[in-house]
């Protein structure tokens, strides 16, 4: 049973909101020194003389990457966050920098599937310390909260991208992304702890971390084994509609810049001007759909219908994104990239924050994980078609795609994913 009757009272510090502010940290350089190659690719791509489907397998090498995040969420549920995560932000740090020596699109493509492996790290660990921090009152808005990391670090690319290139080149861009990453972790190593060693965690805190969360999602003390999770039904109730939603992310941070260069007319200084509002949208929907899920809960409905219903919302805005290749005028279609973001995100935050609900403690990472996978197949997917096809039909079908493809994700949750007994 989950006690919400517990509010921590005066005279404690709040430590676990400062472990998902370092955390929040970590999520905007992951998402920056990911989206630093597509703000980047109008000048790289002529650079190297790349052409669309070769860049779509560059895209794709880091997809397939990503899609290890299994592996990388049953590490950290072994290892723990302290020191697994700051490998993993170590690592994806140092791939970045060494995107200064690729040369053609092939050494793109393998530096990509190395970042993937090491980035795919960032949801799991971000399940995982939502699980371990908050209590379940709490972790819709930690998930959203973490989350508005991935948008921020999108946010901040497009400016860092044009400020490299008047300076030097798309190189700095790179190295900046990941001398930052490096510091971020030496922070990290200093700070965290889980909150049985947290030496900072007071009495009061932990008490009212620990009674309000669900005592049947408890570590269990065994390792679960992925077999067993993957023949559970709420795994794939979460997975499913993540794989037919996170294309639109991929649409956002891979092909966006270059949809506003060469269909739109936009230069370098015009992608840096409009191409990170669309990510300032999603990080609204970061926090609009935990508060919808709150509101819902406070007029009697439970939580799992309650994060069903704020995926179903975003779901039915995100049919706004089938009209972007239709609008004639430009930043008309920018405002319906913008309602893509904040839709995506409402129902991003909702479907990722439902593997804490539902699995233990020392299972969240692995599903988190499970699930990403799911989701940056689906990305892959999408962009290998695209590439494939763009330059002979056009963006408009995926834009439509997009539009209609959250719509089934909601019918899938709402069939598979049952309430805990």
């Amino acid at each position: 049973m989950v006690r919400t009757d517990l509010r921590p009272r005066g005279g404690f510090p709040y430590i676990r909101w400062t472990i998902i502010g370092l955390f929040v940290g970590a999520m905007v350089l992951n998402y920056m020194a990911r989206s630093v190659l597509g703000v980047a690719a109008p000048v790289i791509l002529s650079e190297q003389h790349i052409s669309s489907e070769q860049y779509s397998w560059v895209a794709s090498a880091f997809q397939a990457g990503v899609m290890f995040q299994p592996l990388a969420g049953y590490l950290l549920d072994g290892a723990g966050l302290r020191l697994g995560f700051a490998v993993c932000a170590i690592v994806w740090s140092l791939i970045t920098m060494a995107h200064v020596l690729a040369q053609g699109w092939f050494s793109f493509a393998g530096l990509r599937f190395a970042l993937g492996l090491a980035e795919g790290s960032a949801q799991p660990a971000g399940q995982k310390l939502i699980a371990e921090w908050f209590p379940a009152r709490e972790r819709g808005v930690a998930g959203g909260i973490y989350n508005i990391g991935a948008s921020l670090g999108a946010v901040v690319a497009p400016p860092l991208v044009a400020w490299a290139v008047m300076t030097q080149s798309w190189r700095l861009a790179f190295v900046v992304a990941g001398l930052l990453g490096l510091a971020w972790s030496v922070a990290w190593l200093l700070w965290y702890q889980s909150p049985a060693r947290h030496r900072r965690l007071g009495a009061e805190e932990r008490a009212y971390i620990e009674q309000g969360q669900e005592g049947h999602l408890a570590a269990s003390g065994r390792r679960a084994r992925i077999s067993s999770l993957l023949r559970r039904r709420e795994m794939w109730g979460i997975a499913l509609p993540r794989m037919l939603a996170d294309p639109v992310w991929g649409m956002l941070s891979v092909w966006m810049p270059l949809y506003l260069a060469r269909v739109r007319g936009f230069d370098l200084a015009g992608i840096a001007l409009f191409a990170w509002l669309p990510f300032l949208a999603a990080d609204i929907g970061c926090l609009f759909g935990p508060g919808v899920v709150a509101y819902l809960q406070r007029r009697g409905i439970d939580l799992i219908d309650a994060r069903r219903w704020a995926f179903t919302l975003g779901a039915l805005l995100m049919t706004g994104m089938a009209l972007v290749g239709v609008v004639t005028n430009p930043y008309v279609a920018i405002a319906l990239l913008c309602l893509g973001g904040f839709a995506h995100q409402t129902l991003s935050v909702t479907v990722i924050t439902m593997a804490s609900d539902l699995f233990r403690r020392d299972e969240v990472a692995t599903v988190a994980g499970m699930a990403g996978l799911a989701g940056n197949l689906g990305i892959l997917l999408f962009t290998l078609v695209l590439g494939h096809l763009v330059d002979r039909v056009g963006y408009g079908p995926f834009f439509i795609t997009l539009g209609l493809l959250d719509l089934i994700g909601a019918a899938i949750l709402w069939t598979l994913v049952r309430k805990p007994a």
